[in-house]
């Protein structure tokens, strides 16, 4: 699942800094991937694909697999911008 701003919640009692990553790991998930700003379609969407292409290897917990497509974005003529990776952080028990 995606979604923007996955990090930025509003609940207004103190817990809208957790977002959506910790309701879905207070669900029962081991770990998210969160957003802190409105991010770019094409760009996630290249980010996504080589996070599970790293994920997919299954030597690296998701942390390193997010790291290693954030550093392929970098790496890329058309996504190296930061503003096309640097919004995403992993989080999560599981990593």
């Amino acid at each position: 699942m995606s979604a923007c701003q996955t990090r930025v919640g509003k609940l207004g009692d103190g817990v809208e800094i957790l977002g959506f990553g910790y309701q879905v790991q207070k669900a029962g998930a081991k770990n998210a991937i969160a957003s802190l700003w409105l991010v770019d379609d094409a760009g996630t969407q290249a980010l996504m694909a080589a996070f599970y292409r790293e994920l997919k290897k299954g030597d690296v917990t998701a942390t390193e697999a997010l790291q290693r497509a954030q550093v392929s974005l970098i790496r890329s003529s058309e996504f190296n911008h930061p503003k096309y990776w640097s919004a995403f952080f992993a989080i999560g028990n599981g990593l």
